[in-house]
């Protein structure tokens, strides 16, 4: 199969490793070194689009945005450092199909690739998971009660605080707001973090 790949990230050396040792044989890469560059060298040609979340001048999310705006056709995926909840969530809802760690075995890769080709898509077992309890309404979950604080601390979680700065910001100890995540991990049915946002968004508890 050939196919002609954009590898976006502002790293030479990142570059030249998932050039040499990721992307498999058959497809042709261009190399770009953020997002704007990386949309001035797109052509329709380009049928997948690897890009990093954090670069300067454009980032991959806007990035993203732009290339689903004006060229749906183009696959995203993700190929980052960044496994923090919220950044994953943002690239998803931003419209990448994909998300992978930089660290991501060539094999892994090549499926995720060929899958994309093929199908449109790739998502990993914890993506997969994520997006089917997002959208199950496992437990009735429309109609769970939630304490004030419950709420609050959903609204906290959808931002890039980390826990620390949650409790901080709600002048509540770490161990308090510990308690609040699991306990709504369980109410919720949802296993990290990425779940309790999608259901604070889905069901309107947090408008981005």
């Amino acid at each position: 199969m050939s196919a002609k790949i954009m590898c976006v990230d502002d790293s030479p050396t990142i570059r030249m490793l998932v050039k040499q040792n990721l992307v498999p044989e058959g497809f042709d890469i261009v190399e770009a070194t953020d997002g704007q560059d990386g949309l001035n060298k797109l052509s329709s040609d380009i049928a997948l689009f690897l890009v990093d979340v954090n670069m300067p001048v454009m980032n991959g999310i806007e990035t993203t945005e732009w290339i689903v705006e004006n060229y749906p056709q183009v696959h995203v995926m993700a190929l980052s450092v960044e496994d923090a909840d919220g950044t994953i969530l943002k690239m998803l809802k931003a419209g990448a199909v994909g998300y992978l760690l930089k660290d991501t075995k060539k094999e892994i890769l090549e499926k995720a690739l060929l899958e994309m080709m093929d199908n449109g898509f790739y998502h990993t077992k914890n993506v997969t998971t994520l997006l089917l309890d997002s959208v199950s309404g496992k437990k009735e979950r429309n109609n769970l009660a939630f304490k004030e604080n419950e709420i609050t601390f959903m609204k906290l979680a959808c931002s890039e605080l980390t826990y620390k700065e949650i409790a901080d910001k709600m002048f509540l100890s770490p161990k308090t707001i510990d308690g609040y995540r699991d306990s709504l991990f369980t109410k919720l049915n949802v296993r990290n973090r990425v779940g309790l946002v999608m259901y604070a968004i889905k069901n309107k508890i947090y408008t981005p």
